[in-house]
Formats: structure tokens, sequence, C-alpha cells
């Protein structure tokens, strides 16, 4: 009866007070007397601001909100659902490979494979591609996510790299010359991928595509309807740049010394120029060795500065026999290392041959 005069006589802000005192006591797992109420803890309560009583209540209050999916048996807290991959190169060009030949759609967004690609806060990577299930006439179908978030139609480096994938994957493709060819279905049609038997992958490319609105350019054609060492400004320079698509854009500029361009300042310029190429474009700067040697830097769509570009250095090729400064067989060197690229005269394709490298596998969350 004593215990519940001292509780009729409390204000409402002193029970407040002592309840939440109470419960965060409980919490904490302190000792505060013998009793709910003992005299200690109502003095500590009516010393009490409200500001500070409400505080105590809301911590309270969370803690007893959270605790009991911490503590209830056969309670489990949601994980974001995970991601496996393998990373592969080409030419220090670098993807994340992912098996997505159970589900018609990627198993990321295009926001969460930009987040994987990031080199600080992810696994870090030029692009994600995603083996997708074929159809009657394709083995596969390639998907690809750039790092900014981007889809391009296709990517040189990238579709090696896939082959080399079907590797680990254990599909068996199509016996071809002593390798295995592959038909992928990709943003820019089908491609097929030829894995040799030393490991070195050759890329029919397919035929380049040079008219100036299909590229699409919208420079003045030069050469028909050709775009052929046209003027171009770009970042206060005037450039002579060649418009080549091979499934996806690029403008070629010959320069005395490609590794002294600013590919930060003008390779960005150059992407972005829509009144020029309105799609955007992969921007290559390239020198010349000699007929059968050139070195080529770029600044790739969506990604920006990257060891290597397939699809660039077969456009390099073409640009080099369009203008006479190359033989249709030709080394391209790129900062990643060489690749080989023929524009066979026989059937008008392009052939591109490197190699393809795994690094690591992995699970990644995502966000």
């Amino acid at each position: 009866s004593s215990r519940w005069l001292e509780l009729h006589a409390c204000t409402p802000t002193s029970l407040l007070a002592a309840l939440v005192l109470y419960v965060t006591a409980c919490r904490l797992r302190v000792w505060c007397g013998e009793a709910l109420f003992c005299g200690s803890t109502q003095q500590t309560a009516r010393k009490m601001q409200p500001r500070t009583l409400l505080a105590l209540l809301l911590a309270s209050a969370c803690d007893a909100l959270v605790a009991p999916a911490r503590r209830r048996p056969g309670r489990v807290a949601l994980r974001a659902a995970s991601l496996e991959f393998s990373k592969y190169q080409g030419l220090g060009n670098d993807f994340l490979l992912v098996d997505n030949r159970d589900a018609a759609a990627p198993k990321a967004t295009p926001a969460q494979a930009q987040r994987l690609c990031d080199r600080h806060f992810g696994v870090g990577a030029d692009g994600v591609i995603f083996v997708m299930p074929g159809d009657a006439a394709h083995d596969f179908r390639m998907t690809i996510y750039n790092s900014d978030g981007s889809e391009p139609e296709m990517c040189g480096n990238g579709i090696r790299c896939l082959a080399a994938y079907l590797g680990e994957l254990g599909a068996a493709g199509a016996p071809r010359g002593g390798g295995e060819a592959f038909t992928i279905a990709t943003g820019a049609g089908p491609i097929v991928p030829l894995v040799l038997p030393d490991g070195r992958i050759t890329v029919d490319m397919g035929e380049p595509v040079l008219d100036g609105p299909a590229v699409p350019c919208a420079l003045a054609p030069t050469d028909g309807a050709r775009v052929v060492d046209a003027p171009l400004e770009a970042a206060g320079r005037e450039y002579r740049v060649t418009a080549v698509s091979m499934g996806n854009p690029h403008s070629v500029a010959f320069v005395d010394d490609a590794a002294a361009v600013d590919l930060a300042v003008t390779g960005r310029a150059v992407e972005v120029n829509t009144a020029a190429f309105p799609e955007k474009v992969n921007a290559e700067f390239v020198d010349v060795v000699d007929a059968a040697h050139v070195n080529m830097v770029v600044w790739e769509r969506g990604c920006g500065v990257t060891l290597a570009c397939g699809t660039g250095a077969c456009a390099v090729a073409v640009a080099g026999v369009l203008t006479g400064r190359t033989e249709r067989t030709c080394e391209v060197m790129l900062p990643g290392g060489p690749l080989s690229i023929e524009w066979r005269k026989s059937d008008n394709h392009v052939y591109m041959t490197g190699p393809a490298e795994f690094v690591f596998r992995g699970t990644a969350e995502l966000a």
C-alpha cells in the first residue's frame, strides 16, 4: 500500500521519467534497485528535463522494436540479394561476368552494375556482362552495362572475355579450325568468337558501317557518304576524324603522338559532342609507326579512359585503310597490350585476335 501511495503522489512527468529509466536500464542490463519505483529513481526522474526524457523514451522505443528481432529464436535479419561473378580482363579492359542463363532479365540493374564497377566502393570493373539465354539462331545473348550504368550495343574486349567465361561454365562451341566457335546475339547483331587452342580468341566482328548518318555522324561527308579525315574541333584544337561504326560509333583521329593526348579533356570533348555524334562516340587517337603497326589510346563512351577497346582497335584499322595510312592487317598497340586486326577484303569483315584472362571469382551483395 505504501508503494501505491508513492505512485499515486507522482506527477505524470515523474511517472514517464521513471518508466523511461526503467526500460532503458533493462535494455542496458543495469541494476536500478530492488523495486520499480524506488525513491532514488523518483528523485532522479524529477530532476530530468522534459527534452532529455523524450530522447530517452525514443531511444528505448527504438531499441524495443529492434531487440526482439535480435533475440527471438527463429528470427533472421533480412540480407541483400547477392550476385556471383567471375572477373576477366582483356588487355586490362576488365569485366564482371555473370551467368544469367537461367533468367530472361539481367540479375543486376544498371544502377547496381554502376556501383559494382566503382573501383573504390565496389568490386571495380569497366563493365558488367551477363550471359543471357540464346535462341534458335544464337548460342547465347550478351547484355552489358558500362561502368556509368549505360548499355552499349557491343564490346570487343568484352565479347572475348565472354567467350573465355563460357569455357569456365562448361559450354561447348561448334568445332572450327581446331577451336570452338560460339554465335552470340548482341545489340550490334550476331558476333562469332572463336576460342583458339592457344587460348587467344579471334572474333568475327562483321562488316564496318561507314555511311555517315548510319554511324551515326552528323559531320559533312568527305568521301561519298563517308566521313573520312573530316575536321572536328575539340578542346580548342582541330582534329581530322574518320567515323566508323563496329556496331557502336567511333571517331578516329590520327595524331603525331597518341600518348600526348589529354584524354580526360580532349577525349571527353569528342565523346559528348552530340552536334557531331548524336549518340555520343568512342574517341580514338592514333599515331602510325608503319603500315603494319599503330599506337592507340581511347576515351570510351560511358567508361572514360580504358587500357584497351576492341571495337576501337577495329575502327582504327578500318580508318587506317580508308586514309591510306595502314595495310589491311595491322597490329594495334594499346596501353594494355596488342591486338591483331584484319579487315579482310574477301568478305569485308573485320577480324580481331587477342587474349582474355581470368582474374578471380567472387560474390557481391546488391544494394
